[in-house]
């Protein structure tokens, strides 16, 4: 119980300091918000709520719960701008507004929800069978139509939620497509993932593999493997189609194959150069989330391995890299952002927070499923 004891004490020191704040990555061991323009809309604002309502559900603080759901209110002028949205609004909204109303039973939560569900649906490509990624200008000058990412399977529970709550297929049915397409373009035979895929918008053909924030457009960057893993088990915890568990168990086989040869130390890109090397503690926690929740849909006999790998993973992340300081902002240190960019190397990140919090409670059987 070290670890929960820690993270109690940890997030409500951090909650009270940090308040309604939208966050993303700290400055001199506190969070700060961006200066952009399109803030609330920023992909990780749903993470500190999501770590608020995994905390309140653990402890009962109203505090937790209260912060939260101002940082939820905040995020309505994102809804309301609807321009600077992309595939993130599953993060965004999953872990705030859908959080909120399967804890609380909040109706206006519930509307947000399936808002912000309507918007992920109104990406999809037909042609091509994906949900778009990003929009014009956020990747520069390149052509952003026919991109899709692996992060997007952790966006599917939203669609997969909306379905249940409208009892409508159509949401079902898009997230599945999209899962299908990552199934068949992402994930390689031997389990390990692309970042990028690029398709022609017009006829859905593809057209290249692209690097991403991995080591290049051939290597398996680790916190990709972890929305993959994590991603395809939720798709089967909705849908019960077998090819999505499969999905999940060949990313997961991988990524353990790579992590048991390095002592279990989340390095950032698993088919990188052994040298010079990165980590990413997010990628370590969150994958410690993705075998906690691939055990859960395992037979008994495959459970030890998933759910021994989860507790492996957590117990070094939490070893090597937990802040438990109650004066500083951030529990993890060493979230590495991207291979070929160092910036943030060692601070800590919203999503490292996330993660680590919800490894912790899931270890402890004192975590809420709000995916």
């Amino acid at each position: 119980m070290e670890h929960l004891d820690n993270l109690i004490t940890k997030m409500t020191a951090q909650c009270a300091r940090v308040g309604a704040k939208l966050l993303f990555a700290t400055r001199e061991g506190h969070y700060v918000e961006l200066p952009i323009p399109d803030l609330p809309s920023f992909w990780t604002n749903g993470f500190w709520p999501g770590t608020l309502w995994q905390m309140y559900h653990c402890t009962q603080n109203e505090l937790f719960r209260t912060t939260a759901e101002r940082v939820e209110e905040r995020l309505d002028e994102a809804l309301h701008r609807f321009e600077g949205l992309y595939h993130d609004v599953g993060f965004m909204y999953s872990l705030s507004a859908v959080a909120n109303y399967r804890l609380t039973g909040n109706v206006e939560s519930k509307r947000r929800g399936l808002h912000a569900a309507n918007l992920l649906a109104g990406r999809f490509n037909m042609a091509g069978g994906f949900i778009r990624a990003w929009n014009d200008g956020t990747r520069g000058a390149l052509d952003v139509r026919g991109y899709m990412i692996i992060d997007s399977l952790m966006n599917l529970p939203l669609l997969y939620w909306a379905s249940e709550e409208t009892s409508d297929p159509r949401f079902k049915q898009i997230a599945m497509a999209h899962a299908d397409t990552c199934l068949t373009h992402i994930m390689r035979p031997d389990g390990s993932c692309r970042h990028i895929v690029n398709f022609d918008p017009e006829t859905g053909e593809f057209i290249e593999a692209l690097g991403g924030q991995g080591y290049n457009s051939d290597s398996a960057w680790s916190r990709g493997m972890g929305w993959a893993v994590y991603g395809f088990a939720l798709s089967y915890r909705y849908t019960k189609e077998i090819r999505y568990l499969e999905g999940a168990k060949r990313c997961a086989n991988f990524a353990i194959s790579q992590l048991a040869v390095r002592d279990w130390v989340p390095v950032l890109d698993f088919l990188a150069p052994t040298e010079p090397e990165r980590l990413d503690s997010s990628a370590g926690v969150l994958l410690a989330c993705g075998f906690h929740e691939l055990s859960l849909h395992v037979s008994e006999s495959q459970r030890f391995v998933y759910e021994k790998s989860a507790q492996k993973l957590t117990d070094l992340c939490v070893r090597r890299y937990a802040n438990w300081n109650p004066e500083e902002d951030g529990a993890l240190l060493m979230s590495g952002l991207q291979y070929h960019n160092d910036m943030l190397a060692d601070t800590p990140v919203i999503y490292g927070d996330y993660f680590l919090t919800e490894a912790i409670l899931r270890q402890s059987k004192k975590d809420k499923f709000i995916w």
